[in-house]
């Protein structure tokens, strides 16, 4: 045996919603081999003292826009389109060094907060999926079509520029290191981009195995626009579009109509809720609920730390539980079971990942994350699910683990010189967006 986590309670977000105290987790080759009740005995070649700690399934964060972090409260306190303005002028001084550099900052800022996996929609894919792959940890990436067709405009695949970038990307890092990462195919939203782009990508996703990542319905303008131009919400125009006929990830959905609920339910849509954002940015939430009981899969993300200001994952699931409260007016409407599975088990259904991680479980991958219960406000700790969600914080996360392998532990990221991070972001990336103005 490689690794022993010792006298640890292990939140273990199986089938039945197993809490183990005073147990013991092995991991062999990347996976776990066993967790028991008594130290098995043949000794482990590492021991992990887990007295005081918990440890659960690493979290899985299936929204967020990583190179967006040298941008970090640059836009707060602006209105909705003051901050897109301004952040659209920076993002047009960026390139992909900048983007590498700010996305191994994001990553590392992850695994701070016990990530061992991120959903990432935006540019730069061959950037950040180098920063992905030296730093150890899982994600799912997509590339951020957004430009409009002419409706009247020939279109083709096999020719259009951003549609190659997808190929190029797909051909270079889909499956990489086995499986760790995934590519996606991804638009930003409807309104902007069309359905010869919307049904090309469908298509090439369809022949490729990738599943799609995109926002959807996420302000009420979005939807009244679309319903003006077509006569359709965008959930069903995607629909028709054949969009959803791949694995779908959408962050959003807060103002799809009942009807496109359970269409999108019936295709096992995943519904992204990035409550921690939406407030930030003035505006209502992912109705969790209601995607819920139509069928849909529902995930949890943070946005973009330039959205959400950090990429605490924890802060996320307190905001998720206590925003599906609020909407319901019932204390009781989102259990903390139900909110840690969002975080774990439905993270890893979005990304196509439900036989490998989001359970700790033999046979599955040890993708980690150790939290210290010993700090002053998660004690008394009477019930543990309850003081992950609402006492305990990503400053809390002692340890975080992908396939065996500590990718943070006690201050130190042994696969991320974080001060060259620095460096290169202070050095590079700072002036290039920022000198000048």
């Amino acid at each position: 045996m490689d690794t022993l986590i010792s006298n640890v309670t292990i939140v273990t977000m199986n089938e039945r919603n197993q809490v183990l105290f005073g147990a013991f987790l092995g991991i062999q080759d990347g996976k776990i081999v066993s967790i028991t009740s008594a130290a098995p005995k043949e000794p482990p070649k590492t021991i992990i003292d887990g007295t005081g700690m918990v440890v659960m399934p690493g979290l899985i964060n299936c929204h967020t826009h990583l190179a967006t972090a040298v941008l970090r409260s640059y836009c707060d306190d602006l209105s909705s389109a003051e901050a897109l303005d301004a952040q659209l002028q920076k993002e047009d001084k960026m390139d992909s060094r900048a983007a590498k550099a700010a996305a191994k900052l994001a990553i590392a800022e992850c695994l701070r907060f016990g990530v061992t996996s991120v959903s990432d929609l935006y540019y730069y894919p061959n950037a950040t999926a180098e920063a992905v792959a030296e730093s150890g940890i899982k994600a799912n990436l997509a590339l951020s079509s957004y430009r409009f067709i002419d409706q009247n405009e020939d279109f083709d695949f096999d020719t259009d520029e951003q549609c190659q970038e997808l190929v190029r990307v797909v051909n270079k890092w889909h499956n990489y290191d086995a499986g760790r990462i995934k590519i996606d195919a991804g638009i930003y939203a409807e309104y902007t981009s069309n359905y010869k782009l919307w049904e090309g990508l469908a298509g090439y996703a369809a022949e490729q195995g990738l599943g799609v990542q995109l926002h959807l319905a996420e302000t009420r303008n979005e939807v009244d626009s679309c319903m003006d131009r077509t006569g359709m919400g965008p959930g069903e125009l995607l629909n028709c579009h054949r969009l959803f006929n791949v694995p779908a990830t959408a962050a959003g959905c807060t103002y799809l109509t009942e009807e496109e609920r359970r269409i999108l339910g019936r295709k096992k849509v995943t519904a992204v809720a990035t409550p921690l954002a939406c407030a930030k940015a003035g505006q209502a939430s992912t109705p969790i609920l209601e995607c819920v009981k139509a069928g849909m899969n529902v995930a949890l993300g943070t946005g973009g730390a330039i959205e959400c200001g950090n990429l605490d994952l924890f802060e996320v699931l307190r905001g998720a539980a206590m925003s599906a409260r609020v909407a319901s007016g019932d204390p009781a409407a989102l259990p903390s079971t139900a909110a840690l599975m969002m975080a774990t088990v439905c993270g890893a259904r979005a990304q196509g990942r439900s036989g490998e991680c989001g359970m700790l479980k033999e046979g599955l991958d040890a993708d980690l994350c150790l939290i210290d219960f010993s700090a002053p406000h998660l004690i008394p700790c009477h019930n543990v699910l309850n003081g992950l969600v609402y006492s305990a914080k990503g400053g809390d996360v002692a340890m975080t683990m992908v396939r065996g392998k500590i990718l943070y532990q006690n201050g130190r990221f042994p696969t991320i010189d974080l001060n060259a991070v620095v460096e290169e972001l202070t050095t590079y990336a700072l002036p290039r967006l920022f000198d000048g103005k």
